[in-house]
């Protein structure tokens, strides 16, 4: 049981060490003695909340000390007018679509934190396929593009191994959206395979490469889950570690591997070095969300020593808006 003055000591190293700001502080505050501070510091390292990197560095929280914090001494945090007046420009703005409100949120949480943001969406039974499309971006590949009718949005690039036929592309494209506009998106791998393939077997090879092509693309869709990222490269700025750089954007880059952040508890929920398969040097906070027939899961991914009350308050009001 820690005492109400070691219990104050750790709050300020960790919510100073985010900051940082200066050991002093905390004589000052307390109105105690250094020669008190220390000891009391002395205690806290004993009992694993607080750690040394090296014999002589001074003490910084340990994934004890961050987990003590989370669970009993951090308080919600009150979000800038600044933060709040953008966060609501985005989801009061003409009510935009589904993904254009995550992708805009993701992109302003990464940068009022410093850390990566991800979102997994699952895509359900009551999401319908509104629109195929399929646009050039050079001789050889177009940009292949499904919407559905919630406003979920997925593209992934095509690449020929012979120049393309625009006209061509058009007519797989038509064919394609004749049958499966309208079709829940659990449902357009059957539909594809046995209403569209054989119409499509009597065509042209160039046709039937576009519909393999969008045969595989649409299939991942309707059983897997959508990954948005935004602020990859914080993580550079959060390390001086060359080879923990890596290892940790290897990760990002392993699709399999993101797609198993998915949030199964509800609430906000945080997870602080090796309580996550992510990274021992990494915390997560995360949480799902459901909204227009789509549930899914926004993690905020940076270093231990975030600041997680700041980041938990943030995530809470994307997650609370985006439910509404």
């Amino acid at each position: 049981m820690l005492s109400e003055r070691q219990k104050a000591i750790l709050k300020m190293i960790i919510e100073d060490y985010t900051k940082p700001v200066g050991s002093k502080s905390i004589c000052d505050i307390l109105g105690c003695s250094s020669a008190t501070v220390r000891h009391e510091m002395n205690d806290l390292e004993e009992l694993g909340l607080l750690e040394k990197t090296h014999i002589s560095s001074g003490r910084i929280p340990s994934s004890k000390g961050y987990r003590y914090y989370v669970d009993h001494l951090m308080q919600p945090h009150d979000l800038s007018e600044e933060a709040l007046e953008k966060l609501e420009q985005i989801f009061k703005s003409n009510k935009p679509a589904l993904t254009d409100s995550i992708s805009k949120s993701l992109e302003l949480i990464s940068e009022l934190t410093n850390c990566t943001i991800i979102s997994l969406g699952n895509t359900s039974h009551e999401n319908f396929i509104a629109k195929v499309e399929a646009i050039p971006v050079s001789d050889t590949s177009v940009a292949a593009i499904v919407v559905t009718d919630k406003g979920h949005v997925e593209n992934r690039t095509v690449v020929f191994d012979e120049k393309i036929d625009i006209l061509e592309i058009k007519r797989t494209v038509d064919l394609i959206n004749k049958y499966i506009v309208g079709t829940p998106l659990e449902e357009v791998g059957d539909k594809l395979e046995f209403e569209v393939k054989p119409i499509i077997k009597e065509s042209i090879d160039y046709q039937k490469k576009m519909f393999d092509a969008f045969y595989e693309f649409m299939s991942d869709v309707s059983e897997n889950q959508s990954v948005h990222m935004a602020g990859r490269n914080n993580i550079l700025k959060s390390f001086d570690d060359v080879d923990k750089i890596k290892r940790i954007l290897d990760k990002f880059e392993d699709r399999e591997f993101i797609k198993n952040i998915k949030e199964k508890e509800n609430g906000i929920n945080i997870y602080i070095g090796g309580e996550s398969e992510f990274d021992p040097d990494v915390s997560i906070v995360k949480s799902k969300y459901r909204t227009n027939g789509e549930e899914g899961t926004i993690a905020i991914i940076g270093p231990k020593r975030m600041q997680y009350d700041r980041v938990a308050s943030l995530l809470k009001y994307i997650v609370d808006n985006l439910e509404e």
